[in-house]
């Protein structure tokens, strides 16, 4: 069925708005946990912290490569739109339940179980989204512009964030401390859920992908079937090892990075930090497009050569600095670099593997090296920081991108040998 454009880019929103409604529920535990933690955390209580650490261990080591597993069986078995709209159903309940639990005070040692499950259902559902998402907006996508739409999925993770952030900025206006400790951060999460719900509706509305209405549906999403292509399994492991902890390094460690140790006051650090997100978020789709043009090895040939150049150079410059703006230029520097990938590693993941298999391919390899080591970015940092040899995590991010430059080197340009044609 050839679709028309206008009809191609209603789909395509409709798949990317589920992305930043999952990203802005993940990324609002983090930004509030410092006021709701002590409603269910308190520290007289050893069971409950005990449960604090093991939740956060789960979630990020745990469910995200699960979620990928299930979701993704599901997506190459029942569709693209019925795993989707099962993921953000996930994701709804997930903030809902934690909007509405009582706190420690009232419940006792329950609260901090039904929060830690929530936030267990939640991994789960993004580990899901991101190899479904990254299959369906390949799939729906234009034979010539795959790359252009397949990079809304970073622009949406990045929005989500963002969002997350305005909603912290604007609370932190209007209510005071007590405020929010007390029942102030409900509201981000009751946010989530209601905007959830609204993109529920709307995937309830998007069409089936082409290539997965045409395909037998005999093995689909099955991990025997996906153990005949190891080589492109491998292939997504390499080219996410290096882009995953050059993006986490970049996004998440840097702002503990200038304030631990370039100094800078936390306000000042949470506005060149949005600044440069907002920008990153701007630079996917045209890097995604120009990918539509000249193919995607040159992008990823991009990060692997200059994130290997520059990344030592870039952080030891930035211990240097002791202004806001000379952070902001170099933070945009290592974004500028890590776009290269950002901006086309669904698409290239989605054109290695045939439709029957294609959600669970992008989805599990993908889950696992981010769980493993884009997961661990932050502990590895503070740890060297901790044994004052915080400069050999330069060398770290810049040996596993180096490592990605090697898989970039040695795989075929996915824009000529797309299984998306088949």
């Amino acid at each position: 069925m050839q679709r028309t454009e206008k009809k191609i880019v209603s789909n395509i929103l409709k798949g990317s708005l589920g992305n930043l409604i999952e990203w802005f529920d993940w990324y609002v535990y983090a930004s509030f946990s410092i006021y709701f933690a002590p409603s269910f955390f308190p520290s007289h209580d050893k069971t409950a912290a005990l449960l604090s650490t093991a939740g956060v261990f789960a979630i990020g080591f745990l469910m995200r490569p699960l979620g990928s597993l299930v979701l993704g069986k599901y997506a190459d078995q029942h569709g693209r739109r019925a795993a989707l709209t099962l993921s953000v159903l996930i994701m709804a309940a997930g903030s809902l339940v934690i909007a509405v639990t009582p706190s420690y005070h009232v419940i006792g040692i329950a609260a901090p179980i039904i929060l830690v499950l929530a936030r267990l259902f939640q991994g789960l559902s993004l580990g899901g989204e991101y190899g479904t998402s990254a299959t369906y907006l390949s799939e729906m996508a234009s034979r010539g512009h795959r790359g252009f739409y397949a990079s809304f999925q970073y622009v949406t993770l990045i929005s989500g964030q963002l969002i997350a952030l305005g909603v912290q900025i604007i609370l932190q206006s209007i209510l005071s401390e007590e405020m929010l400790t007390d029942w102030g951060w409900r509201i981000p999460f009751v946010i989530g859920s209601l905007g959830a719900i609204v993109v529920l509706f709307l995937r309830l509305s998007m069409e089936e992908s082409d290539q997965f209405k045409a395909q037998k549906k005999n093995n689909n999403g099955s991990l025997r079937l996906l153990l005949k292509y190891p080589k492109s399994v491998m292939t997504v492991v390499g080219l996410t090892l290096g882009g995953t902890i050059a993006f986490y390094t970049y996004t998440t460690y840097l702002q503990k990075f200038m304030i631990n140790s370039v100094g800078l006051p936390t306000q000042e650090v949470t506005l060149i930090n949005f600044a440069a997100l907002f920008i990153f978020m701007i630079l996917q789709p045209i890097a995604g497009a120009l990918s539509d043009k000249i193919g995607r090895k040159p992008l990823l040939f991009w990060f692997g050569i200059m994130g290997t150049i520059f990344t030592i150079p870039i952080f030891l410059t930035l211990q240097q600095v002791k202004t806001g703006m000379g952070a902001l230029l170099l933070m945009l520097a290592g974004l500028i670099i890590v776009t290269g990938y950002t901006s086309i590693n669904a698409i290239v993941k989605a054109e290695m593997f045939p439709t029957e298999i294609r959600a669970l391919g992008v989805g599990l390899p993908y889950g696992l090296t981010v769980a493993i080591f884009g997961g661990t970015v932050e502990y590895v940092a503070l740890y060297l920081k901790k044994i004052n040899h915080e400069n050999l995590f330069f060398v770290y991010v810049t040996v596993v991108v180096f490592i990605s430059l090697l898989v970039y080197w040695r795989m075929t340009d996915t824009k000529h040998t797309s299984k998306l044609d088949h």
